[in-house]
C-alpha cells in the first residue's frame, strides 16, 4: 500500500472509496496480479458503506476504520500492534526517558492478557507478580479484547495512584488481587557487585539506549575492584524481557572474537542481515555463567543464544520466554504508528528458539536457601590438632602488599540475598570448580 493510498485510507468512508477507484484506474497490472486483495477492499468499502447509511445509531466512520485496522494488525501475531497517538508516543518511552506506572512487560499470548516478567525494584516485582501471571481484569475492568496499548494505558499514569490488577497463576486454585501504587519505572538496567573475591556479579535488566555503555562501566569497575582481574563472572538475565537489537549484539561483542551473534531472516532482502562479532583490545576471557528463566526473552535471548553456541558462556537455570521474532516500528499520519514482525532471528548454530526457547546447559529452578544454623552434639565435636595439649601455635601470617584501591566497587546488589539464591550460588560454585580443575590441568 503506498504513501498516498495509505493518507487517504485513514481519513474516512468518502476518501476511502475514491482511494479503491484511484488504484483500480492506475495500476491494473496490480489488479490482476493480486485481484483477490482488491476484491477483498471492495468487500470492505460496501461493508463500511452499508452501516454508515443503515446502522440503528450514526457511527463513528473514523472509529471503525481504525477498529479495523486494528484487527486486521492484532491478528497478524502477538507482537504486531496498530497504535493512537498516546500508545505510540509512549512505546518510545520503553526505550528511553522515565515514566510512572507498575513495573510489568506484558504480551498477548493465545490472546490473552500475559505478564512476561516483572520489572526488578518496581511496584509488581515487590508485591510477587510472576512472569507467566494471567490478567484477567485492570481496575474492575475485563482485559478480555483489551489491546495490548490499552492495558498499558491503564497500568501507567500519576505516580501513587492505586492499580488493582487480577491474575490468574498456574498452581493456584483461585484468583490473586495486587493492589499497586504506581512509581516511577527506574531506567537504570545494569547493576553489579561482586560475589567473592575475582568473581564478579552483573544485572542487566533490560536492553536500552544505554545498556551498553553501562555494562563498559560495570565491568570496569568489577575488573579493577578485584587484583589481578576477574577470574569469573556471573551474567543474569533472569526475567530480562529484551529490548533494543543493536544493544544486544553490542552486548555479545563484548565477549565474542568472531563469528556470528545472530542472524535475522524476513520476506524482504532488506530484512536479512547478519550479525558478527569483532576482536577488540579488550581481554574478557574470563568464563561466564548465564542465568536464564521463562521471563528472559527477545534481546536477552540473543546474547545467552550466541554465548551459548559459540561454547563462551555456562547457561544456567530454566528454559526462556522463546521470542525468536524482530519487530519494526512505523510512524503514521496524524501521530499514529504500527508495530509489527519483519523477521524470525536465528542464533550462530542456525536455531530458531520461536516458541521454544533457549535450554539451559544446567537446569537449576529458582529457590532462596535459608541458613541452617549448626547445632553440635558430642559425636560431631572431633578433636583436632590444635585440641592438643602443648600443640604448636600457628605461625602469623605475613600481610600480603597490595596496591591501593582508589575506587572501590559501588555495593548496588545486597550480596546476602545472592548468595541465599539457589541459581547465584550454583553459578558461583561453578566458576570456582572451573578454576580449580584448569590449575589441575596446568592450563
Amino acid at each position: 500500500m503506498n504513501k498516498q493510498f495509505q493518507k487517504i485510507f485513514m481519513s474516512g468512508f468518502p476518501l476511502m472509496i475514491a482511494a479503491c477507484l484511484f488504484i483500480c484506474a492506475g495500476f491494473t497490472g496490480h489488479l490482476q496480479a493480486n485481484e483477490q486483495t482488491y476484491t477483498s477492499i471492495k468487500l470492505f468499502t460496501d461493508v463500511l458503506e452499508e452501516l454508515e447509511k443503515n446502522y440503528v445509531d450514526d457511527i463513528d466512520t473514523q472509529a471503525l476504520i481504525h477498529n479495523a485496522i486494528k484487527g486486521m494488525v492484532g491478528n497478524l501475531d502477538p507482537h504486531s500492534s496498530f497504535m493512537p497517538p498516546e500508545a505510540f508516543e509512549e512505546l518510545q518511552d520503553d526505550t528511553k526517558g522515565e515514566f510512572s506506572g507498575i513495573g510489568i512487560v506484558i504480551t498477548m499470548k493465545d490472546g490473552i492478557l500475559t505478564v512476561v516478567s516483572p520489572i526488578e525494584g518496581t511496584p509488581a516485582y515487590k508485591a510477587g507478580m510472576q512472569a507467566g501471571d494471567v490478567i484477567v481484569s485492570i481496575n474492575g475492568k475485563s482485559t478480555k479484547d483489551m489491546a495490548l496499548w490499552e492495558a498499558v494505558n491503564m497500568m501507567r499514569g500519576p505516580r501513587h495512584e492505586e492499580v488493582i490488577i487480577i491474575v490468574f497463576r498456574e498452581d493456584e486454585k483461585g484468583p490473586l488481587e495486587f493492589s499497586l501504587k504506581r512509581d516511577l519505572i527506574p531506567m537504570e538496567s545494569v547493576r553489579s557487585a561482586t560475589l567473592k573475591p575475582g568473581y564478579g556479579y552483573l544485572r542487566i535488566t533490560n536492553f536500552r539506549q544505554t545498556t551498553l555503555d553501562d555494562i563498559k562501566t560495570h565491568l570496569k569497575t568489577l575488573e579493577s575492584a578485584n587484583p589481578g582481574g576477574l577470574k569469573g563472572l556471573v551474567m543474569d538475565l533472569r526475567d530480562n524481557p529484551g529490548g533494543l537489537l543493536d544493544q544486544a549484539v553490542d552486548i555479545s561483542d563484548l565477549f565474542l572474537e568472531q563469528g556470528q551473534i545472530v542472524s535475522i531472516k524476513g520476506r524482504q532482502e532488506s530484512q536479512t542481515r547478519v550479525y558478527s562479532a569483532h576482536k577488540t583490545d579488550d581481554d574478557r576471557k574470563y568464563p561466564l555463567v548465564v542465568l536464564i528463566n521463562g521471563g528472559s526473552a527477545s534481546a536477552s535471548e540473543i546474547v545467552a543464544g550466541a554465548l551459548q553456541d559459540h561454547s563462551r558462556g555456562l547457561i544456567l537455570g530454566t528454559t526462556s520466554f522463546g521470542k525468536g521474532s524482530v519487530q519494526t516500528v512505523h510512524p503514521l499520519n496524524d501521530g499514529f504508528g504500527i508495530k509489527y514482525t519483519i523477521a524470525r532471528y536465528y542464533t550462530p548454530s542456525g536455531r530458531s528458539i520461536q516458541a521454544k526457547g533457549i535450554e539451559p546447559d544446567i537446569e537449576v529452578e529458582y529457590e532462596i536457601l535459608e541458613k541452617k544454623e549448626k547445632k553440635q552434639s558430642n559425636f560431631d565435636r572431633m578433636i583436632r590438632e590444635k585440641d592438643l595439649k602443648n600443640s604448636l601455635k600457628p605461625e602469623k601470617a605475613v600481610p600480603k602488599q597490595t596496591k591501593k584501591q582508589t575506587k572501590k566497587h559501588p555495593r548496588l546488589i545486597d550480596t546476602d540475598k545472592l548468595h541465599s539464591d539457589a541459581q547465584v550460588k550454583r553459578a558461583l560454585d561453578i566458576l570456582i570448580s572451573y578454576g580449580v580443575f584448569s590449575k589441575l590441568n596446568g592450563s
